[in-house]
């Protein structure tokens, strides 16, 4: 059995859920090399939680993007979920452009910005009405699980 790398940053505290709340904490990333899809996830500037690297057949890593409340896990013995079957992960950016740039920056190849509702044929360039929720762009990590940069700078009401 490997010791437990556990990273000294600490995660934002927040309270535990009340009755009746639930809140979706980690999503199961299939992939096919642990170590490299590890050193992808660094590399984006997310933040490693642990690394619970227990025997031969069992491994867990789990990481989190800034300001996220929700993780990723990733790993050997986890699931027999095919390594890049995982679609669409949807990650909220303020600023599409500079999120953008920030992980090309990392050396991500990321699709130019693009713009759809449902329904409509996805567009070039930023949505040009700069509806809410509405333009994109996209990467992915090295087993081909899809990431989507969404652009959110208003949020509907309610949410």
């Amino acid at each position: 059995m490997s010791p437990t790398d556990v990273t000294g940053q600490s995660a934002t505290a927040a309270a535990p859920p009340k009755p009746g709340e639930m809140r979706l904490e980690v999503i199961l990333v299939p992939v096919s090399d642990v170590d490299r899809a590890k050193a992808f996830y660094a590399s984006l500037g997310w933040r490693e939680d642990a690394d619970f690297d227990i025997s031969d057949e069992f491994r867990a890593v789990q990481f989190t993007p800034p300001g996220s409340g929700c993780s990723i896990h990733f790993g050997k013995g986890l699931s027999a979920t095919e390594p890049g079957s995982l679609q669409r992960l949807e990650l909220a950016v303020s600023d599409i452009d500079a999120a953008r740039e920030h992980l090309i920056s990392r050396g991500v190849d990321v699709s130019d910005v693009f713009h759809g509702a449902p329904g409509e044929e996805p567009g070039s360039g930023p949505d040009p009405e700069g509806r809410p929720y509405t333009t994109f762009a996209s990467f992915e990590d090295p087993d081909g699980n899809g990431w989507l940069l969404q652009e959110i700078k208003e949020r509907l009401p309610g949410r």
